[in-house]
């Protein structure tokens, strides 16, 4: 006997007519929210700001939208991104100031474009950090980071759904630096100053590139501790200040959106 499926009551949802991605921040006290909680706050922003998402099909529908490689819960981050799929066709910087001030203080849209090449996860190769180390000198920075470049392959643990995994950090690193002491403040994207009578706070420059298993910062300074006993007496700042394509200029991180506004209709 045949049985059909079944089927919601009612229009179906609205088509995908245009496809829009943002930057935004995640900034201050928002860093120790999850990407749950993060997904949660986008999606009421998107329904109070009037934005119109298309959804999905089923039963339940849900808005459409895709993110892209979050940031870990602890972690700032000045380059985080997600594609909204549209139902009607809106201008990029209409859909990026309503949704800021839709969203909490914290939260900034930095930047939005259509969607006109590509997937935009294909582009996010790799990711710079700014990594602050509260209780660390420079020089001891320096020697560990010294240490830990001249080292082939660093095993490192973390704790996954599945368990604890093991794996190699050293691969994943394209560029890691010292690059200068900073004072300790409130404001991780702040540029560092002279040691004082202060205590030191070492600041790191890191490039990664997203590997499977992906390689975080925490990971890093794992490696760090396994080759050159470098152990912060304060917990780290990390900041995620930009994520997209390697260049070929020493490992630097370019712009993803570059392409979205280079391409021209026709």
């Amino acid at each position: 006997m045949l049985t059909m499926a079944r089927v919601p009551e009612g229009p179906p949802p609205a088509p995908v007519v245009q496809r829009v991605r943002l930057r935004y921040a995640k900034r201050g006290r928002l860093r120790f929210t999850s990407h749950r909680d993060i997904q949660r706050a986008l999606e009421r922003a998107v329904r109070r700001a009037g934005v119109p998402v298309a959804l999905s099909a089923g039963f339940t529908p849900r808005p459409r939208i895709s993110y892209a490689n979050a940031v870990p819960t602890g972690a700032a981050s000045e380059a985080e991104y997600v594609e909204l799929a549209l139902s009607r066709c809106c201008e990029a910087s209409w859909v990026a100031g309503a949704l800021d001030s839709a969203l909490p203080p914290g939260l900034d849209v930095l930047d939005a474009v259509v969607s006109r090449s590509g997937a935009l996860a294909d582009r996010l190769e790799a990711s710079l950090w700014r990594i602050e180390l509260p209780g660390v000198g420079h020089a001891e920075a320096t020697a560990a980071v010294g240490v830990l470049l001249g080292t082939e392959r660093v095993e490192v643990e973390r704790r996954t759904k599945s368990g604890m995994r093991s794996f190699d950090a050293r691969s994943a690193i394209v560029r890691l630096e010292v690059v200068g002491p900073a004072v300790p403040g409130p404001d991780p994207v702040a540029g560092g100053v002279a040691e004082g009578e202060d205590p030191p706070c070492a600041i790191l420059a890191l490039v990664v590139r997203h590997a499977t298993p992906a390689v975080r910062p925490d990971d890093v300074l794992a490696a760090l501790r396994v080759v050159a006993d470098l152990a912060p007496p304060s917990p780290p700042r990390m900041t995620r200040l930009a994520q997209g394509p390697l260049t070929d200029a020493g490992g630097a991180v370019a712009d993803p959106l570059t392409i979205d506004r280079d391409v021209v209709d026709t």
